[in-house]
């Protein structure tokens, strides 16, 4: 008896490796073994399989079935292996034929009755498939995901008996198509009175995809402003919204039901753990700092949040991956995030204005800003001060705020001449390439280094200066760092100031 053989889909982070579902049947007492490091969701399959197949009208071969899932050292969990496992017995049983099996694969749970039912984070798979030219077969309600992979061979089937059915070449099933996406409203910047020197954080931070700490009392625009970042970044390209999409897909998060070439926004809560921003689980799956991929990882209070927690965020700003390992699982997920942080000055609370108002002593301020530690701060290219507006300032005057609108026109221009000059984004300049694209003149240069040894700064906060330099002259248009690009970049680093008083 010829083995038969399905091709299907696992996961493994954010990849779906190919699985061969070998199916033999033996002589000997009727019995069903599923082998290849199946977990339990895989094994209880056999029921289903076999109460779809029996329901189904066909007949369930009563021999000895081995069931191999290859390779077998890759663990497999889930109900995605049914629909593959019941063709397999199906096909071993000269049921369906062998050649119809061939460059598809399929995914997909069975109920009782023989109908599919959705796994989640088939867009991988989809992506997977497409790369080797494979003919994907699934559910119709885990269609819709799938198809946002263009130029993937995807079809829809409700039933085992529809599946069955195409493979015995009487009824083709349907192709699989992209959902509606709903286009986003984002709030409008226009809505933030006054803040000046906030508003031009917000634009340089978002023109060179810097990290952004806003330093504030209570009630005076940070979280307006940070919730607004999202309405001024120009929208995903195909391979970045497809990679965040992959992501949120393995989440099973709502992302995909919007808008999917926005870039996400993720504001976790103070309470947080570092599990929760990282990723983790017995089968780990991605974390905040995943899900915020190609977008914005928004910490409000962040001197909240439990210190250890925001320390676990110090190597994903640098290499921009995550790897999570545990005692059976490994995963690697993407965590190329910009991180915007917002809180308060002192613990005092509404009475602290920035100025001669708070009541804290020295010593309260230097634990509460000690809740951030100096690595942390140290990976941080933008720190400005969001102070309480007088009253007079809050009044809508009609013309005085620039809109999101406005502001996202000059930050993709400003991102344009970063991708014709260099191909990346100014954050992500290197040593050598910030000597070629970053150079200052002699004199901005002994005005760098005289800043460095009075706030007693890192390379690193070196570097991230140049980078922030290099981000304003791209949005004034030009084509050198000057003495004012300078000198605003350094301006704002409030947390420097802190450490010398």
């Amino acid at each position: 008896m010829p083995i038969a053989m399905v091709h299907a889909r696992a996961v493994d982070g954010i990849r779906a490796p190919l699985v061969r579902i070998e199916t033999h049947l033996a002589n000997g007492l009727p019995g069903f073994q599923i082998v290849g490091l199946p977990e339990t969701a895989v094994r209880e399959s056999r029921d289903r399989v076999r109460a779809a197949i029996h329901t189904c009208g066909f007949e369930f071969p009563r021999r000895r079935i081995t069931v191999n899932l290859a390779p077998a050292d890759l663990p497999k969990d889930g109900g995605r292996f049914d629909l593959g496992i019941a063709l397999g017995i199906l096909a071993a049983s000269t049921q369906v034929p062998h050649s119809a099996l061939e460059d598809r694969e399929f995914i997909g749970e069975l109920g009782l009755d023989g109908r599919l039912r959705a796994v989640g984070g088939t867009l991988p798979a989809s992506l997977a498939a497409r790369a080797c030219g494979h003919q994907l077969i699934l559910s119709r309600d885990d269609g819709s995901e799938a198809a946002l992979a263009g130029g993937a061979d995807i079809v829809v089937a409700d039933h085992l008996l529809d599946v069955c059915a195409a493979l015995n070449g009487r009824t083709p099933l349907e192709a699989a198509r992209a959902p509606d996406l709903e286009p986003m409203q984002f709030p409008d910047l226009a809505d933030v009175r006054g803040q000046n020197q906030a508003r031009r954080a917000l634009e340089i931070a978002a023109a060179g995809s810097h990290h952004l700490l806003m330093i504030g009392p209570p009630g005076s625009g940070k979280s307006m402003l940070a919730v607004r970042m999202q309405g001024i970044l120009p929208p995903l390209d195909d391979a970045a919204a497809l990679e965040t999409a992959a992501i949120h897909s393995r989440s099973g998060s709502d992302h995909l039901r919007r808008n999917w070439r926005c870039r996400p926004f993720r504001a976790p809560h103070h309470t947080a753990s570092g599990v929760a921003l990282v990723g983790g689980g017995s089968n780990p799956r991605p974390g905040e700092i995943s899900l915020a991929h190609n977008g914005i990882l928004f910490l409000d209070e962040m001197t909240e949040f439990d210190r250890r927690v925001l320390d676990v965020l110090r190597e994903p700003l640098e290499t921009g991956v995550i790897h999570i390992a545990r005692a059976a699982r490994h995963a690697e997920y993407p965590a190329r995030f910009q991180l915007v942080g917002a809180m308060n000055p002192c613990p005092q609370g509404f009475d602290c204005d920035l100025a001669d108002h708070c009541q804290c002593s020295p010593e309260q301020r230097l634990r509460h800003r000690r809740r951030l530690s100096a690595p942390l701060i140290d990976r941080i290219d933008i720190a400005v001060e969001v102070p309480r507006l007088p009253t007079t300032e809050l009044s809508p005057v009609a013309g005085q705020d620039e809109d999101s609108a406005t502001v996202a026109r000059r930050v993709a221009r400003a991102q344009e001449r970063q991708q014709q000059r260099q191909g990346k984004m100014n954050s992500l300049l290197n040593g050598r390439e910030l000597e070629l694209h970053a150079g200052l003149q002699p004199a901005d240069q002994a005005l760098l280094e005289r800043a460095v040894e009075r706030f007693r700064l890192s390379a690193r906060a070196y570097h991230r200066i140049l980078r922030v330099s290099r981000s304003i002259a791209d949005l004034a248009d030009s084509a050198a760092i000057e003495t004012p690009h300078l000198t605003e970049a350094l301006s704002f680093r409030a947390l420097d100031r802190w450490r010398v008083e």
